[in-house]
């Protein structure tokens, strides 16, 4: 048990640069709180002692603000941070590694009882603040949700998910060492809106083309050939465009 706290304490220190000390996380950090107090539920549920189980995350949800079902099951060295208004599901699976912020949902969306409703974050997932994961599937390791995105289907391994319904990222070589770094928040420096990419893909595209047209009406008047009857259109301002999609 003792073994199990020091590797939360630690983990926790490096993920978070507020954390000063272990003294500090051990006595401060609702999210650590709350995972252990969950280990107490969980091993309750799974002896026989279920009212118990839930009672003890009723308690913990008090203190922390954090409901964790006590049939949850919590890999090692998870972070909750800051916790506050982050539940997680009965049949939900959270692997080793993995940081959760606040508000985050791990939901179901059936209502069959003894069915796995929840999703599993293989090891190492980041979920950002705010974000809803709701279904029975699986988000692989390493893999992000990025802040307030809502997903409803499975994520690949080493790919970061954006948007509301949410947007999969595909990043390749996600078992390289630099990809693995932590991303706080789920935010990644070229984990852009795919949507977003789309627009800006559409918008050089329509330049280029204004462009190639100009050309050819220049071609043409040179070789003494005149396109009458032609109104005057406003040139497409790609700087100005591409601000307002950002």
């Amino acid at each position: 048990m003792f073994h199990r706290l020091r590797q939360d304490i630690n983990s926790i220190i490096e993920r978070d640069p507020a954390a000063r000390n272990g003294w500090e996380v051990l006595t401060c950090y609702p999210g650590l709180h709350a995972i252990v107090m969950h280990r107490w539920a969980y091993w309750c549920w799974h002896h026989g002692m279920k009212w118990l189980g839930r009672f003890i995350s009723y308690i913990a949800r008090i203190i922390t603000g954090i409901e964790i079902h006590p049939g949850a099951q919590i890999g090692q060295r998870v972070f909750i941070d800051h916790g506050f208004g982050v539940v997680i599901g009965e049949t939900a699976i959270v692997g080793d590694d993995c940081t959760i912020y606040q508000g985050v949902t791990l939901g179901g969306t059936s209502l069959h009882t003894g069915a796995k409703r929840h999703p599993t974050l293989e090891r190492g997932v980041i979920v950002g603040a705010g974000a809803q994961v709701l279904g029975a599937f699986t988000v692989g390791e390493y893999a992000k949700v990025g802040s307030n995105a809502v997903l409803l289907k499975p994520v690949p391994a080493g790919a970061t998910a954006v948007g509301n319904p949410a947007h999969i990222v595909q990043k390749e070589g996600y078992l390289s060492s630099t990809a693995q770094l932590f991303s706080a928040y789920g935010v990644t420096p070229n984990g852009d809106d795919p949507l977003s990419k789309a627009l800006h893909g559409l918008i050089n595209h329509a330049v280029t083309q204004e462009q190639q047209i100009e050309r050819i009406l220049a071609t043409l008047k040179a070789g003494g050939l005149h396109c009458q009857g032609l109104a005057e259109c406003d040139k497409l301002n790609s700087d100005q465009l591409n601000k307002l999609v950002e």
